[in-house]
């Protein structure tokens, strides 16, 4: 008896991995399937420093000044875009004694380009709410957190053409700051 019933479970495994194998070879439901160029498109959403992936739209400072209270910007930035809980806004003022680099970690102050700027708002901001700020929404509040911080004058208007252009005064000598590390969350690390 012992011999059959060794024969039975060597057969009755030999069945079940025939039938396992049988079973792996389901349909794939399209899992894993190569995606279509249009399918690449839709997710590049990452904006380079030529804006050549803007879209269309423009904004001023004082309509980004009013994106800013009606979006709620103040809840977590203050209303005078210091003060809050996420990282403040606006760069400290320059004095005598002041190290070019104690001005602040500030997004639109420190980012090397103005495009970077609108990437991170349109990514990022609101908070929960990432990806509702419609482009001319973003274009206002980039231009105003440009203007408050002094790299374009107030009336300037942002689109898709004059955003690239923008001179931003870390360029030049951009670098994470010694104290952000990979890994540490936006709000209480680097902002971008």
């Amino acid at each position: 008896m012992g011999a059959f019933t060794m024969r039975m479970l060597r057969l009755f495994l030999f069945v079940l991995l025939l039938g396992g194998s049988a079973l792996a070879q389901s349909p794939p439901y399209g899992v894993g399937s190569t995606p279509s160029e249009e399918e690449i498109r839709a997710l590049d959403i990452s904006i380079s420093p030529t804006g050549e992936e803007l879209p269309p739209g423009r904004g001023t400072s004082k309509e980004g000044a009013l994106v800013y209270r009606r979006q709620g910007c103040a809840g977590c930035h203050g209303a005078t875009a210091t003060g809050g809980a996420a990282p403040t806004l606006l760069k400290a003022e320059a004095g005598p004694n002041v190290d070019p680099w104690d001005l602040g970690r500030v997004l639109p102050f420190r980012a090397p380009y103005a495009t970077t700027v609108w990437d991170f708002i349109n990514r990022g901001m609101p908070l929960n709410r990432e990806g509702t700020l419609t482009a001319d929404e973003v274009y206002a509040l980039t231009a105003f957190l440009l203007n408050i911080n002094g790299v374009i004058p107030e009336d300037a208007v942002m689109d898709a053409q004059s955003l690239p252009k923008v001179k931003m005064p870390n360029r030049e000598a951009w670098a994470p700051l010694p104290d952000w590390k990979p890994g540490m969350p936006r709000l209480e690390g680097y902002p971008y």
